[in-house]
């Protein structure tokens, strides 16, 4: 048997051929998170190809991903962790039924353990609406309305070109679904103004709408609560335009399949955040009023 199991790159091409890894989180793998695997276990590659993979210790997998998550966040450092024990365990399961995953050390399991999500902020509708107002640039109006008001996540705004815009409705090719499209549906004042002002600017319909980048994206939004006293992350703005429809009546099926585009409801609920007893209590009355 060859014990330099990763030697040659076998499992990990398995990997990034939609192999079902032991542990693997079960999401489906969409075209980035694949090409974002088959980086990640090409460099564990380079590090450990030619070792016996049994003599691979638990403090080299620590140091080695100490070294490769610097700076990333606390859930990217534990997709990594999980990914690598799902690859121990394939070889585990399907070559060498004696090895133990030298992931499973509790110390690995602790540190890149992610922290309970803290609730998230929902904004209220008059906070959002009054800093859009205040924002004079037609340019940056537009960004926030399209997150406000259309669920869009930022870097969808930042790719947007003439060519997606059909009235209300703006086409998404190539989406974070992993789709080969998605819709997204805007009010018709908001379209209105995204048409006047792709006309203005006289945009070709090849050409991206706002060419930005992120950090600049994100330093708009951000300027943009500060005009109200108010700390706004880009999110909060999509988070808004479901909790407000959903809160609204809006059916939650429409705010999870067309506002959010969401796969399941289950991510839409956690999107929706915590309801008061004085608003639950609202409600109920005017459900049997």
């Amino acid at each position: 048997m060859d014990r330099n199991i990763f030697k040659g790159g076998q499992h990990h091409e398995n990997f990034t051929g939609n192999q079902k890894f032991s542990g693997l989180p079960k999401a489906q793998l969409k075209k980035n998170t694949i090409q974002n695997y088959r980086y990640f276990l090409a460099v564990f590659q380079k590090e450990f190809g030619k070792r016996d993979v049994s003599a691979v210790t638990s403090d080299e997998i620590m140091a080695f991903l100490v070294k490769i998550t610097e700076g990333q966040k606390p859930s990217t450092k534990k997709l990594k962790y999980s990914l690598l024990k799902s690859l121990f365990n394939f070889v585990k399961s399907t070559v060498m039924p004696d090895l133990s995953n030298p992931c499973d050390a509790p110390v690995l399991a602790k540190t890149f353990r992610v922290s309970k999500l803290q609730p998230w902020t929902i904004l209220e509708r008059d906070a959002v609406d009054e800093f859009i107002f205040k924002t004079d640039s037609p340019r940056n109006r537009l960004m926030l309305e399209l997150m406000a008001r259309g669920g869009m996540r930022i870097g969808e705004v930042l790719k947007l070109k003439p060519q997606d815009v059909l009235d209300r409705k703006l086409h998404l090719p190539n989406p974070k679904s992993g789709r080969a499209s998605e819709v997204v549906f805007i009010p018709q004042k908001v379209a209105d103004r995204l048409r006047e002002y792709i006309a203005a600017e006289n945009i070709p319909d090849n050409e991206r709408v706002f060419p930005l980048g992120y950090t600049r994206a994100r330093e708009i939004v951000k300027n943009a609560g500060k005009k109200i006293g108010i700390d706004v992350k880009p999110h909060d703005l999509r988070r808004h335009a479901a909790t407000y429809a959903s809160r609204s009546g809006v059916p939650i099926e429409i705010v999870s399949k067309i506002i959010l585009r969401h796969s399941n409801l289950s991510t839409t609920q956690r999107y929706l955040g915590k309801i008061s007893d004085t608003e639950a209590m609202y409600w109920i009355e005017n459900i049997y009023r």
